[in-house]
């Protein structure tokens, strides 16, 4: 299966504290709108073998994410005409950049968690329940797993998991 980069128009949302992008954007009040990922579920041994279109994606939108809160950082120090619309045109394509990279993860069936951190759920199965599969970008594999309610707090070792249990 091929997946190709989604070319969608950004659209922004001012934060929210206490949402789920709050935890990766708290300097950055502008992030993509979170997006309900393809309802799909992973074996761990599938969610695995996606890890290495996974990894480039995830890696270019942490870069993506940083390239932007950067570029709003100089926005906040009031910069004058012309320099700002430049700076304002630039983040508009960074921000274009970023959704089209979270909707292509999204497209995949996982969920991006944090912007800066690189972390990413995968839905799969543990004693005939949904729970999430947790990687973290820099990872060689997943290694962890969590309830759908616990997040990244409640990481538990995978050798815990029983997928086949129902």
């Amino acid at each position: 299966m091929r997946w190709r980069r989604a070319s969608n128009r950004v659209r922004v949302v001012p934060e929210q504290e206490g949402s789920e992008t709050s935890m990766a954007a708290k300097s950055t009040p502008l992030v993509p709108k979170p997006l309900r990922p393809t309802h799909r579920r992973f074996t761990l041994a599938q969610a695995n073998r996606a890890l290495p279109l996974v990894e480039r994606v995830v890696r270019d939108i942490v870069a993506a994410h940083e390239a932007a809160r950067q570029l709003h950082g100089k926005l906040s120090s009031r910069p004058a005409e012309p320099v700002r619309a430049t700076i304002e045109r630039e983040l508009e394509l960074r921000l274009a950049r970023l959704q089209s990279l979270v909707e292509e993860l999204n497209d995949i069936g996982c969920e991006l968690k944090d912007f800066r951190t690189g972390l990413v759920d995968f839905v799969g199965r543990h004693q005939g329940r949904d729970i999430h599969l947790c990687w973290k970008l820099g990872e060689p594999a997943i290694t962890h797993w969590h309830e759908t309610n616990s997040g990244f707090a409640g990481r538990q070792p995978i050798d815990k998991l029983q997928e086949d249990a129902g």
